[in-house]
């Protein structure tokens, strides 16, 4: 299996290009599309087919390019059944893999970051997308956010993958890449060390996180399956670069 971790440092956004080596099939997790044109290189350099662009949920800091990927290439969109979008062309759901090549995908709803979130588990691998974070998790006051659901889907379905599973979350702010389930289970200053339902919801409850920024752009242009708005202010405009304008042309 071909594998690997790109970073937008803009949202600090994590995008995974994973390969089946044997039919050059592809999918890339949580792509973003002021780096479209990167991504489409790191396809033709491998010689890979894109079969799916796949996020874990809707994004309220950048603009997928699921849509312009599929313009480009002829690939398939597959979301999260429960967001049921109807640009998607494929809805994945817990229970059911997605086959690419020799790659099965199982999805796992994670609730809690926003209510249709989905974290992916490939071999000894799980993509948490914005459920759980290396040292931490994802914000829980927009988007039908829920602290209890957060602390449910953590440690009744990540916390009980294998200690040895590699963690692979969707943003990183201080340059780290990887994490462990084991790791998180006993070192999340939020989550480990068995800390409580009402632990956890007062530790979200007191984080007064600001209101961020570009989510009343980039939540409508998400369920469109990456829309970019054309009433930008100008100092949100590299949130959403437009594919013509990538290196790729």
């Amino acid at each position: 299996m071909l594998f690997k971790q790109l970073f937008e440092p803009l949202s600090s956004t994590y995008t995974y290009l994973i390969a089946c080596e044997e039919t050059r099939q592809a999918i890339l997790i949580d792509p973003v599309i002021a780096t479209i044109g990167r991504d489409l290189a790191e396809l033709k350099e491998y010689g890979l087919t894109l079969r799916y662009a796949i996020d874990t949920h809707i994004h309220a800091d950048h603009i997928t390019s699921a849509l312009e990927l599929k313009k480009k290439l002829g690939s398939k969109i597959a979301n999260p059944i429960i967001d049921r979008l109807p640009c998607a062309d494929v809805y994945l759901e817990e229970g059911k893999p997605l086959e690419v090549g020799s790659i099965q995908l199982h999805s796992l709803h994670t609730p809690g970051h926003t209510a249709g979130h989905f974290a992916y588990v490939i071999n000894n691998q799980v993509f948490t997308g914005d459920s759980l974070l290396i040292d931490g998790c994802g914000r829980t006051d927009f988007q039908h956010g829920s602290s209890e659901q957060q602390y449910q889907s953590i440690n009744q379905k990540l916390f009980n993958l294998p200690n040895d599973f590699l963690v692979y979350p969707g943003h990183d702010y201080q340059n780290r890449f990887v994490s462990t389930i084991g790791q998180e289970r006993i070192r999340n200053p939020r989550l480990g060390e068995g800390k409580s339902l009402e632990e956890f919801i007062s530790i979200m409850d007191k984080l007064n996180l600001p209101y961020p920024k570009f989510i009343d752009f980039a939540v409508p242009g998400n369920t469109l399956c990456g829309v970019c708005p054309t009433d930008l202010p100008n100092n949100l405009e590299a949130y959403c670069r437009k594919s013509s304008e990538s290196i790729q042309g």
